[in-house]
């Protein structure tokens, strides 16, 4: 999609008017940078150091049921890596674009009602869907950009733990590139588009950000799933899981696109 000069701009002060708000960024980057680097951290060390008669090694053992831990050559360490890193993990991932993406168009969308700019905006000589469009834009390269910055900064640290305790490198499977490339924008357009949907009714940021918790839910879901043993995030589910995911926020950011007009934000 390509953007004219004017809709540029209401990017740029989109992403400046969150940036400029310092507990509002630092927010949205330390939780994410939480569940991106300590707890994957946490995780390794217990792999890498702990002795496999400990209590924490046996009960990350009890992950690896389906897996011949006699087969000649095997790395019972380096698999329990492989399955945290590649499985377990991602589901904190899950989480981190649907954050990011329900701060930046709650603080776009409703924050503009709060701030009572909206009329100001809607004056610009743009249409409505430009406008419309600029603003998504907006979060969804916030969001994008939280995500892949945490990715980056859970790589080196998890790899440079590794490293330290184990002597090795274990790179990041073909599932975190479904997830990157795939799930994570397709989640930022399901949250973008739940708060664009309530910007009519919502009076305050707060409102909207209560109103997005539900779409966290199902992920709670999968979470306990995976610790139970009943879920299992192969590639096969996460590229079933992608292409739902972005159908869904497609035919959600369609709707929301119909129902943004004059009348109803300006309820």
């Amino acid at each position: 999609m390509m953007f004219n000069k004017g809709q540029i701009t209401i990017i740029k002060k989109d992403i400046r008017s969150i940036t400029a708000n310092k507990n509002l960024f630092w927010v949205m980057l330390i939780v994410p940078l939480f569940m991106a680097v300590v707890i994957p951290a946490v995780f390794v060390l217990i792999i890498g150091l702990a002795p496999e008669d400990s209590a924490d090694f046996q009960e990350l053992l009890a992950l690896l049921q389906s897996v011949d831990i006699n087969e000649p050559g095997f790395n019972l360490r380096e698999a329990l890596l492989s399955l945290v890193l590649n499985e377990f993990i991602l589901i904190f991932f899950l989480m981190i674009p649907v954050m990011a993406a329900t701060i930046t168009a709650a603080s776009s969308f409703v924050g503009e009602k709060e701030k009572r700019t909206l009329e100001t905006l809607l004056y610009c000589p743009l249409t409505l869907g430009q406008t419309f469009n600029a603003k998504i834009a907006a979060s969804f390269l916030l969001s994008q950009f939280i995500s892949l910055l945490s990715f980056f900064v859970m790589t080196v640290v998890v790899q440079l733990i590794i490293w330290l305790t184990m002597g090795t490198l274990l790179l990041p499977g073909l599932s975190w590139l479904v997830l990157m490339a795939l799930i994570s924008p397709a989640l930022s357009l399901i949250a973008i588009s739940m708060i664009v949907r309530g910007s009519a009714k919502a009076k305050s940021v707060e409102e909207s950000y209560q109103k997005s918790v539900f779409l966290v839910l199902p992920l709670f879901v999968l979470l306990g799933g995976q610790f139970t043993g009943t879920v299992s995030l192969g590639i096969g589910f996460l590229i079933g899981l992608g292409i739902a995911c972005a159908i869904i926020g497609v035919v959600m950011l369609r709707r929301s696109s119909a129902n943004f007009h004059y009348e109803r934000l300006l309820l």
